[in-house]
């Protein structure tokens, strides 16, 4: 990757996210929902027995102005987000990292790691039109690899943006954020003929050092952001639909030597930068019940540049998934091919270069039957090869296995669903981390991967009403980790074990929406409490999570919302149980995660007689808390000095102003 990035200055329109699950969703946007879905039943997502399922779509983003990842899931408790700065966040999905999960944009995976002390998922929060957050393993249908559950990015395209009638539009908009910094973008979209419309966004952001919640400067998390998104998309025919997207994503700054940790008053940064480009091609061809066919062929690149070392880094993907979904009685089958080609590349001052790639393949069919007007049953298999061949040290791996599931949804009565689910999943050696290669050696008798997970749920929905409750237990056999003192040597460690429970709640009166959600979550490998540092790459240990949300619409150009979240104390969790192992310790420590509470305050408002004119103020950490994320690395400081995770951001007063033309 060249270092002198070329700067694009984009934006995109800004959206709204919100959780039926964690938030609850108001009459209307319930309406807007179905009727989606009866308009479009090949988008809608089913997953029988699983009752945590969780889609965000564009209803909260605008007022609470989501600038990041921790933004777009702040209000779901199963899912968390470490790492306070943008480029080193990471999702974690009931204690376990997005590393295990399929993570998709539009459709094109996200694969491997650049460097283990940053993220490796970014999105620019304004290009979407939804997103599914599936956790645990699930149906066939989830992709290769989704042994801890998937996220799918949904962008926006055009028709999203026009109204009826509209033929061209455009949105220009501008943010100010107190802690510390601004955003501008843009958007330009429009009907090009009767059939097809394209959509032009651009994004820039630049952010100064933020402050923590006791008024400290966290060094090191000055950053700028540039994005450029297009979308074509249109009607080939009456039963036909292509989209043709290309996203191009940057963000540079000067970080510490670990990001993701503190960087102290003297000590260096680092300028370092990051890209992303996505090209996605989605086909549609619905004819008859019997063929419903879907294909979206995808590539895509990353890569990362730092000043230390001369590093260079990079993940490319190629490849594509072929599904039809048909419809005969009172089944509904999906089924379907995908593959796909990964090489990771690290260079070192320009010299030396170390080479991985690998290969995925997989075949799928889920059915989904309808049994009585009150049971519905789901079974499913897929068959998945890994290949992995580490090039400049001459090796390689394979494995494949198949990984059924079965579920099903039953209607106790009118306003109470029982659901139920089990699924296994297997997933091989997967290409690694980019920064790593250079000495990243593989056990010569690696397994795959292997999980079962189990999930009971019960809904009860009536009226304004909606109570959900679920536990769950997943178990992932043969780990591929590599431990503390092996160098980068990966082998099968053991067993990673996560249970828990969800519960939520939500009811709407006349213009006000109240919804509430808690999780509880343990994770082990091997018996010993997950933690972001040892663990890094696997999994991060997160105490009990509570979140309370309210929505008041004080009028029709007028909203009001509240959100708080509390996560409990997290203490005496173990460490440095592998390092006494080795003899790099004396013996075992404990460190804890204090807990905290968060209020975050949105406030809507549309001057004018029609929506052109939208001003949002969102005031984050009200309270000015200071805290460090449970999904950040715990502090070690008293065992290893300045190891921890860094603090998240104090208070944040957000404006934004769009218009609509």
């Amino acid at each position: 990757m060249a270092r002198n990035i070329s700067r694009n200055k984009y934006a995109l329109l800004p959206l709204m996210v919100s959780s039926a699950l964690a938030s609850g969703i108001s009459q209307a946007q319930e309406v807007q929902k179905q009727e989606d879905a009866a308009e479009n039943p090949m988008e809608t997502v089913v997953v029988v027995g699983v009752a945590t399922d969780t889609e965000v779509t564009p209803e909260e983003l605008d007022m609470q102005q989501a600038n990041d990842l921790s933004d777009i899931f702040r209000q779901i408790p199963s899912v968390s987000v470490g790492g306070s700065l943008g480029i080193a966040q990471k999702v974690y999905v009931r204690g376990m990292e997005d590393t295990l999960l399929n993570v998709t944009v539009d459709g094109a995976p996200q694969t491997s790691t650049l460097f283990h002390h940053i993220g490796r998922v970014s999105i620019e929060p304004e290009l979407l039109q939804k997103v599914e957050v599936q956790a645990g393993a699930g149906e066939a249908t989830s992709g290769a690899g989704a042994i801890g559950g998937a996220i799918r990015f949904e962008t926006k395209d055009a028709d999203d943006l026009l109204d009826d009638g509209e033929q061209f539009g455009a949105i220009v908009k501008g943010a100010y954020f107190s802690n510390d910094g601004d955003k501008a973008s843009a958007s330009v979209y429009g009907k090009i003929t009767d059939n097809w419309g394209l959509l032009g966004s651009f994004v820039t952001v630049d952010r100064d050092n933020m402050e923590d919640g006791d008024g400290d400067t966290i060094l090191g998390t000055a950053s700028e952001q540039d994005l450029a998104f297009i979308k074509l998309s249109g009607d080939l025919s009456e039963n036909q639909k292509l989209s043709v997207s290309f996203e191009q994503r940057e963000e540079s700054g000067e970080f510490g030597k670990h990001p993701n940790w503190p960087t102290l008053q003297g000590d260096p940064l680092y300028p370092m930068e990051t890209e992303r480009q996505t090209f996605v091609v989605n086909h549609q061809f619905s004819p008859s019940d019997l063929i419903n066919l879907e294909t979206t062929v995808y590539h895509t690149k990353s890569e990362a540049w730092r000043e230390l070392y001369d590093y260079v880094a990079s993940v490319e993907s190629i490849g594509f998934d072929l599904r039809n979904t048909s419809s005969i009685g009172q089944h509904t089958f999906t089924y379907g091919i995908e593959a796909r080609e990964d090489e990771v590349e690290g260079v070192e001052g320009g010299l030396s270069s170390w080479l991985e790639e690998g290969h995925v393949r997989g075949a799928y069919i889920q059915d989904h039957w309808q049994a009585t007007d009150a049971l519905l049953l789901s079974f499913g298999l897929r068959y998945d090869e890994y290949e992995l061949e580490q090039v400049t040290h001459d090796d390689e791996t394979d494995s494949q296995g198949f990984s059924p599931n079965i579920g099903m949804s039953y209607s106790l009565t009118d306003a109470l669903t029982f659901t139920a689910g089990h699924a296994t999943a297997m997933r091989g050696k997967e290409v690694g981390d980019g920064f790593t290669l250079w000495e990243a050696t593989l056990a010569p008798d690696l397994d795959a991967e292997t999980v079962d997970n189990t999930e009971l749920g019960l809904e009860y929905s009536l009226d304004d009403l909606n109570l959900k409750a679920a536990i769950y237990r997943s178990t992932i056999d043969d780990v591929i980790f590599d431990q503390v003192g092996t160098g980068i040597y990966y082998e099968n460690v053991g067993e990673l074990e996560t249970e828990g429970f969800e519960l939520s709640a939500s009811y709407v009166w006349d213009q006000l929406t109240i919804s509430a959600a808690f999780s509880h979550n343990d994770s082990e490998l091997d018996g010993e409490t997950v933690e972001g540092y040892e663990h890094n790459g696997l999994a991060n240990a997160r105490g009990n999570t509570w979140n309370l949300t309210a929505n008041y619409a004080i009028s029709s150009q007028l909203e009001f919302g509240w959100n708080y979240t509390l996560v409990q104390d997290l203490n005496n969790i173990e460490v440095l149980r592998r390092s006494t192992e080795i003899g790099w310790a004396d013996g075992v420590a404990e460190v804890d995660k204090p807990g905290y509470q968060v209020h975050d305050l949105y406030l809507h408002w549309e001057p004018l007689a029609d929506d052109s004119l939208n001003v949002n103020l969102a005031v984050q950490n009200l309270f000015n808390e200071h805290y460090r994320d449970h999904s950040s690395v715990a502090d070690y400081d008293h065992i290893y000095e300045d190891l921890a995770g860094l603090y998240e951001a104090g208070r944040d007063i957000r404006l934004s102003v769009d218009y609509r033309f």
